[in-house]
């Protein structure tokens, strides 16, 4: 279940990190000349990326996934709040797990 729970924490996080970027410090870089927005939200965003691609791989037993299952996490994060969508069937996934745990 951790890697469940690393997987929505990181994917979340990967997701706002995403949506600051492209909404926030790029229209600050290109409309107002604020170079350094993007570099650090830049910086965190590919930090937060290379993580998610991690906890994807780490998640796949624990997830259950198919190849497909893998590929379609995986393009999530390339689609700005992708991640939140799948959220929602990783948080049911994780929800049978502690179920089945305590039964």
């Amino acid at each position: 279940m951790n890697a469940i729970r690393n997987l929505r924490f990181i994917g979340i996080a990967e997701g706002i990190s995403f949506l600051v970027l492209l909404l926030i410090a790029m229209p600050l870089k290109y409309f107002l000349g604020v170079l350094m927005a993007v570099k650090v939200v830049g910086w965190m965003h590919g930090v937060l990326f290379i993580a998610y691609i991690l906890v994807v791989l780490l998640a796949i037993k624990a997830m259950d996934w198919s190849f497909f299952g893998v590929v379609i996490a995986l393009l999530a994060s390339l689609i700005p709040g992708g991640t939140f969508v799948l959220d929602r069937s990783w948080k049911r996934r994780e929800q049978v797990l502690r179920q089945a745990s305590v039964n």
